[in-house]
Protein backbone atom coordinates (compact mmCIF):
# COMPACT_ATOMS: atom_id res chain seq x y z
CA UNK A 1 0.00 0.00 0.00
CA UNK A 2 2.79 2.36 1.01
CA UNK A 3 4.61 1.66 -2.30
CA UNK A 4 1.47 2.40 -4.35
CA UNK A 5 0.96 5.66 -2.42
CA UNK A 6 4.57 6.70 -3.08
CA UNK A 7 4.20 5.91 -6.80
CA UNK A 8 1.02 7.95 -6.99
CA UNK A 9 2.74 10.92 -5.36
CA UNK A 10 5.65 10.74 -7.83
CA UNK A 11 3.20 10.66 -10.75
CA UNK A 12 1.24 13.62 -9.38
CA UNK A 13 4.39 15.67 -8.89
CA UNK A 14 5.57 14.81 -12.41
CA UNK A 15 2.29 15.93 -13.94
CA UNK A 16 2.40 19.18 -12.00
CA UNK A 17 5.96 19.85 -13.12
CA UNK A 18 4.95 19.33 -16.75
CA UNK A 19 2.11 21.82 -16.47
CA UNK A 20 -0.60 19.30 -17.32
CA UNK A 21 -4.09 20.78 -17.24
CA UNK A 22 -2.96 24.39 -17.64
CA UNK A 23 -0.58 24.55 -14.69
CA UNK A 24 1.79 27.35 -13.82
CA UNK A 25 3.87 26.77 -16.98
CA UNK A 26 0.97 28.06 -19.11
CA UNK A 27 0.46 31.76 -19.73
CA UNK A 28 -3.24 31.06 -19.16
CA UNK A 29 -2.49 30.60 -15.44
CA UNK A 30 -0.15 33.57 -14.88
CA UNK A 31 -1.17 36.63 -12.87
CA UNK A 32 1.68 38.65 -14.37
CA UNK A 33 2.60 38.70 -18.06
CA UNK A 34 5.60 40.25 -19.80
CA UNK A 35 4.68 41.04 -23.41
CA UNK A 36 7.15 41.89 -26.18
CA UNK A 37 6.07 44.73 -28.49
CA UNK A 38 7.80 46.97 -31.00
CA UNK A 39 8.99 50.34 -29.71
CA UNK A 40 9.44 52.21 -32.98
CA UNK A 41 6.40 51.48 -35.16
CA UNK A 42 3.80 54.26 -35.03
CA UNK A 43 0.22 52.97 -34.91
CA UNK A 44 1.37 49.49 -33.86
CA UNK A 45 3.96 49.60 -31.10
CA UNK A 46 5.59 52.86 -30.11
CA UNK A 47 7.42 53.75 -26.90
CA UNK A 48 6.46 57.22 -25.71
CA UNK A 49 8.66 59.70 -23.87
CA UNK A 50 7.14 58.68 -20.53
CA UNK A 51 8.23 55.06 -21.06
CA UNK A 52 4.76 53.67 -21.82
CA UNK A 53 3.80 51.95 -25.07
CA UNK A 54 0.93 52.67 -27.45
CA UNK A 55 -0.50 51.29 -30.69
CA UNK A 56 -2.79 48.64 -32.15
CA UNK A 57 -0.58 45.72 -31.07
CA UNK A 58 -0.36 47.15 -27.56
CA UNK A 59 -4.13 47.57 -27.26
CA UNK A 60 -4.81 44.06 -28.59
CA UNK A 61 -2.24 42.67 -26.13
CA UNK A 62 -3.99 44.43 -23.23
CA UNK A 63 -7.36 43.04 -24.32
CA UNK A 64 -6.06 39.47 -24.63
CA UNK A 65 -4.16 39.66 -21.31
CA UNK A 66 -7.32 40.81 -19.55
CA UNK A 67 -9.29 37.92 -21.09
CA UNK A 68 -6.59 35.53 -19.85
CA UNK A 69 -7.11 36.85 -16.33
CA UNK A 70 -3.71 38.53 -15.93
CA UNK A 71 -3.70 41.15 -13.21
CA UNK A 72 -0.40 42.77 -14.15
CA UNK A 73 1.00 43.38 -17.64
CA UNK A 74 4.49 44.69 -18.41
CA UNK A 75 5.54 45.63 -21.92
CA UNK A 76 9.08 45.08 -23.15
CA UNK A 77 10.60 46.53 -26.32
CA UNK A 78 11.57 43.84 -28.81
CA UNK A 79 13.11 43.85 -32.30
CA UNK A 80 12.23 41.52 -35.17
CA UNK A 81 15.46 39.57 -34.65
CA UNK A 82 14.77 39.02 -30.92
CA UNK A 83 11.27 37.55 -31.08
CA UNK A 84 12.04 33.81 -31.11
CA UNK A 85 14.98 34.12 -28.71
CA UNK A 86 13.04 36.14 -26.12
CA UNK A 87 10.22 33.58 -26.13
CA UNK A 88 12.54 30.58 -25.94
CA UNK A 89 14.58 32.09 -23.08
CA UNK A 90 11.50 33.20 -21.14
CA UNK A 91 12.42 36.89 -21.37
CA UNK A 92 8.82 37.52 -22.48
CA UNK A 93 5.67 35.44 -22.11
CA UNK A 94 4.00 36.63 -25.33
CA UNK A 95 4.96 38.56 -28.44
CA UNK A 96 2.62 41.04 -30.15
CA UNK A 97 5.03 42.62 -32.63
CA UNK A 98 3.83 42.44 -36.25
CA UNK A 99 4.92 38.79 -36.01
CA UNK A 100 3.97 37.20 -39.34
CA UNK A 101 3.22 33.48 -39.14
CA UNK A 102 5.56 31.42 -41.33
CA UNK A 103 6.33 27.67 -41.53
CA UNK A 104 9.91 28.27 -40.39
CA UNK A 105 8.86 30.28 -37.33
CA UNK A 106 6.27 27.64 -36.40
CA UNK A 107 9.15 25.22 -35.78
CA UNK A 108 10.42 27.52 -33.01
CA UNK A 109 7.30 28.96 -31.35
CA UNK A 110 3.53 28.44 -31.18
CA UNK A 111 1.31 31.06 -32.77
CA UNK A 112 -2.04 32.16 -31.45
CA UNK A 113 -4.34 33.85 -33.94
CA UNK A 114 -3.76 35.47 -36.35
CA UNK A 115 -5.35 38.57 -34.86
CA UNK A 116 -5.05 40.43 -38.16
CA UNK A 117 -4.13 39.67 -41.78
CA UNK A 118 -2.10 42.51 -43.25
CA UNK A 119 -0.72 42.74 -46.80
CA UNK A 120 2.83 43.49 -47.85
CA UNK A 121 3.10 46.76 -49.73
CA UNK A 122 5.75 49.36 -50.53
CA UNK A 123 6.56 52.81 -49.14
CA UNK A 124 8.42 55.36 -51.27
CA UNK A 125 9.30 59.03 -51.03
CA UNK A 126 6.36 61.35 -51.52
CA UNK A 127 7.91 62.86 -54.65
CA UNK A 128 8.67 59.50 -56.33
CA UNK A 129 6.50 58.77 -59.37
CA UNK A 130 8.63 55.94 -60.80
CA UNK A 131 7.83 53.12 -58.35
CA UNK A 132 4.25 51.95 -58.85
CA UNK A 133 4.58 48.25 -57.90
CA UNK A 134 7.07 45.69 -56.67
CA UNK A 135 8.50 45.11 -60.17
CA UNK A 136 9.68 48.71 -60.28
CA UNK A 137 12.11 47.92 -57.46
CA UNK A 138 14.51 46.30 -59.93
CA UNK A 139 17.95 47.90 -59.59
CA UNK A 140 16.61 50.18 -56.83
CA UNK A 141 17.85 50.31 -53.24
CA UNK A 142 15.54 48.35 -50.90
CA UNK A 143 15.79 48.45 -47.12
CA UNK A 144 16.60 45.10 -45.45
CA UNK A 145 15.61 44.72 -41.79
CA UNK A 146 17.32 42.04 -39.70
CA UNK A 147 14.92 39.31 -38.60
CA UNK A 148 12.22 40.28 -41.13
CA UNK A 149 11.05 38.17 -44.08
CA UNK A 150 9.63 41.07 -46.10
CA UNK A 151 12.71 41.77 -48.22
CA UNK A 152 12.96 38.04 -49.06
CA UNK A 153 9.52 38.15 -50.69
CA UNK A 154 10.79 40.82 -53.04
CA UNK A 155 14.24 39.47 -53.92
CA UNK A 156 13.78 35.71 -53.46
CA UNK A 157 10.09 34.94 -54.04
CA UNK A 158 9.37 37.63 -56.63
CA UNK A 159 12.92 37.42 -58.04
CA UNK A 160 13.27 41.21 -58.17
CA UNK A 161 16.93 42.23 -58.46
CA UNK A 162 16.84 45.05 -55.92
CA UNK A 163 19.93 46.22 -54.09
CA UNK A 164 19.61 45.48 -50.37
CA UNK A 165 20.63 48.06 -47.78
CA UNK A 166 20.71 46.69 -44.19
CA UNK A 167 18.95 48.44 -41.31
CA UNK A 168 18.19 47.51 -37.71
CA UNK A 169 14.49 48.45 -37.78
CA UNK A 170 11.71 49.84 -39.95
CA UNK A 171 11.97 53.21 -38.26
CA UNK A 172 15.60 53.30 -39.42
CA UNK A 173 14.41 52.26 -42.90
CA UNK A 174 11.96 55.15 -43.08
CA UNK A 175 14.70 57.56 -42.02
CA UNK A 176 16.94 56.16 -44.76
CA UNK A 177 14.09 56.48 -47.26
CA UNK A 178 13.52 60.15 -46.50
CA UNK A 179 17.26 60.89 -46.61
CA UNK A 180 17.69 59.08 -49.94
CA UNK A 181 19.87 56.24 -48.64
CA UNK A 182 17.25 53.76 -49.91
CA UNK A 183 14.54 54.08 -52.57
CA UNK A 184 11.85 51.93 -50.96
CA UNK A 185 10.68 50.10 -47.86
CA UNK A 186 8.54 47.01 -48.42
CA UNK A 187 6.67 45.34 -45.57
CA UNK A 188 3.20 45.01 -44.01
CA UNK A 189 0.72 47.73 -44.94
CA UNK A 190 -0.21 48.39 -41.30
CA UNK A 191 3.43 49.17 -40.50
CA UNK A 192 3.76 51.41 -43.55
CA UNK A 193 0.42 53.13 -42.90
CA UNK A 194 1.57 54.05 -39.41
CA UNK A 195 4.74 55.68 -40.75
CA UNK A 196 2.82 57.38 -43.59
CA UNK A 197 0.45 58.94 -41.06
CA UNK A 198 3.41 60.11 -38.95
CA UNK A 199 5.62 61.47 -41.75
CA UNK A 200 2.93 63.15 -43.86
CA UNK A 201 3.83 64.06 -47.46
CA UNK A 202 7.46 62.98 -47.06
CA UNK A 203 6.44 59.39 -47.89
CA UNK A 204 3.55 57.58 -49.56
CA UNK A 205 2.13 54.08 -49.91
CA UNK A 206 2.26 52.53 -53.38
CA UNK A 207 -0.97 50.57 -52.69
CA UNK A 208 0.08 47.50 -54.67
CA UNK A 209 -0.03 44.57 -52.17
CA UNK A 210 1.92 41.39 -52.95
CA UNK A 211 1.11 38.99 -50.11
CA UNK A 212 -0.95 38.21 -47.01
CA UNK A 213 0.78 38.71 -43.68
CA UNK A 214 -0.89 36.81 -40.83
CA UNK A 215 -0.06 38.57 -37.58
CA UNK A 216 0.33 35.89 -34.93
CA UNK A 217 0.75 36.02 -31.17
CA UNK A 218 4.05 34.39 -30.29
CA UNK A 219 3.89 31.81 -27.48
CA UNK A 220 6.62 29.54 -26.11
CA UNK A 221 6.61 26.03 -27.59
CA UNK A 222 4.49 23.53 -25.67
CA UNK A 223 1.85 25.88 -24.24
CA UNK A 224 -1.17 24.53 -26.10
CA UNK A 225 -3.54 25.52 -23.30
CA UNK A 226 -2.38 29.11 -23.47
CA UNK A 227 -2.74 29.15 -27.25
CA UNK A 228 -6.30 27.86 -27.10
CA UNK A 229 -7.27 30.50 -24.52
CA UNK A 230 -5.68 33.22 -26.63
CA UNK A 231 -7.68 32.16 -29.69
CA UNK A 232 -10.88 32.43 -27.67
CA UNK A 233 -9.88 35.95 -26.66
CA UNK A 234 -9.10 36.95 -30.25
CA UNK A 235 -12.50 35.66 -31.37
CA UNK A 236 -14.15 37.85 -28.71
CA UNK A 237 -12.02 40.80 -29.87
CA UNK A 238 -13.77 40.74 -33.25
CA UNK A 239 -17.23 39.60 -32.19
CA UNK A 240 -17.69 42.35 -29.59
CA UNK A 241 -16.56 45.10 -31.99
CA UNK A 242 -13.29 45.95 -30.22
CA UNK A 243 -11.17 45.04 -33.26
CA UNK A 244 -13.04 47.50 -35.49
CA UNK A 245 -12.79 50.23 -32.87
CA UNK A 246 -9.03 49.76 -32.52
CA UNK A 247 -8.40 49.53 -36.27
CA UNK A 248 -10.38 52.72 -36.89
CA UNK A 249 -8.56 54.42 -34.02
CA UNK A 250 -5.05 53.66 -35.24
CA UNK A 251 -5.38 53.42 -39.04
CA UNK A 252 -8.58 55.26 -39.96
CA UNK A 253 -6.73 58.58 -40.61
CA UNK A 254 -4.35 56.86 -43.07
CA UNK A 255 -7.17 55.89 -45.43
CA UNK A 256 -6.04 52.25 -45.39
CA UNK A 257 -8.91 49.82 -45.94
CA UNK A 258 -8.93 47.42 -42.98
CA UNK A 259 -10.61 44.06 -42.40
CA UNK A 260 -12.93 43.68 -39.41
CA UNK A 261 -13.99 40.03 -39.66
CA UNK A 262 -12.53 37.21 -37.54
CA UNK A 263 -9.37 35.85 -39.26
CA UNK A 264 -9.06 32.13 -39.94
CA UNK A 265 -6.93 30.68 -37.17
CA UNK A 266 -3.83 28.60 -37.83
CA UNK A 267 -4.53 26.13 -35.03
CA UNK A 268 -2.41 25.42 -31.96
CA UNK A 269 -1.13 21.93 -32.88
Amino acid sequence: MRARWASAMVLALSLTACGVGGGSSSIAAKDTLVIGVKADQPGLGLKKSDGTFEGFDVDVAKYVAKKLGAKNVTFKAITSAQRETFLQQGTVDLVFATYSITPERKTKVIFGGPYYVAHQDTLVRGSDTTIKNVHDLKSRKLCQVAGSNSWKRVTEEKKIAAGLVPAASYSACVGDLISGTVDAVSTDDLILAGFAAQKGQAVKLVNAPISDEKYGIGIKQGDLKGCEEINKAVTDLFLDGTAKTLLDKWFGPSGLKVTTTVPQFEGCG
